[in-house]
């Protein structure tokens, strides 16, 4: 008897359909796989087998082959047992269904039979929904993230018996539902607050404007002065994810194995934060089947690299492409991929190797270019904001004083954002200031004739670069967006020079 049954195979972060075909024939009892399965697709003839057993079904059913279309796509993972088990079953006619080809089946299989969840499932709902199917059936750990789709039904199964009962009209189970508005409702009350920083006024204004603008950000201060502290409150003044940055940004998190079971949105903007040891692989994505990296997993969010120049330079490095580009491509022997990488980039250094400043440092001045020498020019030409922090004055910190709370401040950058928004609605790919491109330059930064000259002797004393120059009226129009002006004056175009510090090469 030959069987089939839909399942999809995740290829990055985008599923593809795949049949599963199940032929039981005469012969000796075998059960082989293929079609391009890897050790743990394999390895699920034995899985299924016992589920099957403790589950009541028959097992002994001669030469099986199972078939995994198309041949030509790599088959990873444990997600194949269900629609496996589900074909052996209809092909033994212990299954007797008319609506099989209606769905679209994943689920890794206990020994007992009960189903758990699976990774990448969103990308198979919105596959299935694509392909028009009547519903995916999944575990119920997988449930609510697959029914953030609405184009298609979802029902979740605990164990292959309900499975193979709901299949066969013998149970009824309800549709999924999931009420996406009700998950972007967050109460940032147990969030750290930018209220809690001490004194750092024009630090505290650097990573507004940089929040406001989704501009890149570089923190240079002795330890103590508070850059680790401001970078991990960013998150409470970022704009909401809209849901479609949140479903691509699941999609990532669910194929990365990062999604919690139940977890149906990614709902908060990411906040990445790798050690300095962290290899290419780990920052891009790789290995032998290329994954989402650290900087893929920080799409829509924020990447923080902390001890920037204790990182590998040719880590720092690979970062030049996604800054750039907003995505990253990986190729191995297995082939090519592309994931998403638009991130806001922040980094935080000390100004010598022993962390004090230069005029104070035991490091000679060779030392300490050879410690700022690790960050190249072209990844500081990246990053379009570079901040210098000075230590808290003891004032700040006895007085007391409460500063703005990141609720606050969070609304004067979402109103920034709107403008943009608003800006830029007939350009997709562009969703604020920072990934503006020249056509968007030429058409909403222009200069008046005194923040021409101004911008031009910057230029010219500064010795910058066009990226450099560039990444300055980027800024200068976010700060424009936050004061709500609606043309770029020498005043934006001044507070937006005054960050770009290491183009000044204050340290040597």
């Amino acid at each position: 008897m030959l069987a089939k049954v839909h399942s999809a195979a995740l290829h990055g972060i985008e599923a593809h359909p795949v049949e599963v075909e199940v032929h039981i024939g005469n012969g000796d009892l075998r059960f082989v796989i293929v079609g391009l399965p890897d050790a743990a697709v394999r390895e699920s003839q034995d899985r299924v087998r016992a589920a099957l057993a403790n589950s009541g079904f028959q097992t002994s059913m001669g030469h099986t082959t199972v078939n995994l279309a198309p041949a030509d796509i790599k088959k990873e993972g444990p997600s194949f047992d269900l629609p496996i088990a589900i074909g052996l079953l209809s092909a033994s006619n212990q299954l007797a269904s008319t609506s099989l080809q209606d769905f679209v089946l994943v689920g890794e299989l206990a020994l007992n039979g009960a189903l758990r969840p699976v990774r990448g499932v969103l990308a198979v709902a919105l596959q299935a929904a694509a392909n028009h199917r009547r519903g995916l059936i999944v575990p119920i750990g997988n449930a609510a993230e697959a029914a953030v789709v609405r184009d298609v039904s979802v029902y979740p199964v605990s164990n292959l018996r309900e499975a193979v009962d709901f299949l066969s009209g013998k149970i009824q189970i309800a549709p999924h539902h999931v009420d996406t508005h009700s998950l972007f409702e967050h109460d940032h009350s147990g969030a750290p607050d930018m209220a809690e920083v001490k004194g750092q006024e024009s630090a505290k204004r650097a990573i507004e404007i940089a929040a406001a603008g989704g501009h890149n950000l570089l923190l240079i201060g002795p330890p103590g002065t508070g850059k680790s502290m401001l970078a991990k409150r960013l998150p409470a003044i970022l704009p909401p994810l809209t849901l479609a940055e949140a479903l691509e940004t699941t999609k990532i998190h669910s194929v990365a194995g990062h999604l919690e079971p139940g977890e149906a949105l990614v709902t908060r903007r990411p906040f990445r934060s790798p050690h300095h040891t962290s290899s290419d692989a780990g920052l891009l994505g790789g290995n032998a089947q290329p994954s989402p990296g650290e900087i893929s997993l920080a799409h829509n969010g924020v990447l923080f690299l902390d001890e920037l120049p204790e990182f590998r330079r040719s880590v720092l490095e690979t970062l030049r492409q996604p800054l750039e580009d907003g995505r990253v491509t990986i190729s191995r022997a297995a082939g090519t991929m592309t994931f998403p990488a638009r991130f806001m980039l922040v980094a935080a250094m000390n100004p010598t190797p022993d962390g004090k400043m230069p005029a104070e440092s035991s490091s000679s001045p060779r030392e300490i270019q050879n410690y700022l020498g690790r960050i190249s020019g072209p990844l500081l030409d990246r990053i379009d904001l570079h901040l210098e922090m000075a230590p808290v004055k003891f004032r700040d910190l006895s007085e007391g004083l409460p500063g703005e709370t990141s609720e606050v401040i969070r609304q004067r950058v979402v109103a920034a954002r709107t403008r943009q928004l608003a800006r830029f609605h007939d350009s997709p790919t562009v969703q604020c200031n920072a990934h503006m491109g020249p056509r968007e330059l030429k058409t909403w930064c222009k200069l008046d004739d005194i923040a021409h000259e101004l911008l031009g002797a910057a230029m010219t004393e500064l010795n910058l670069s066009a990226r450099a120059h560039d990444r300055i009226l980027k800024v200068a129009r976010t700060i424009a967006d936050l004061a709500d002006a609606p043309n770029l004056t020498a005043e934006h175009v001044a507070e937006a020079v005054q960050y770009r510090s290491l183009d000044r090469q204050i340290w040597t």
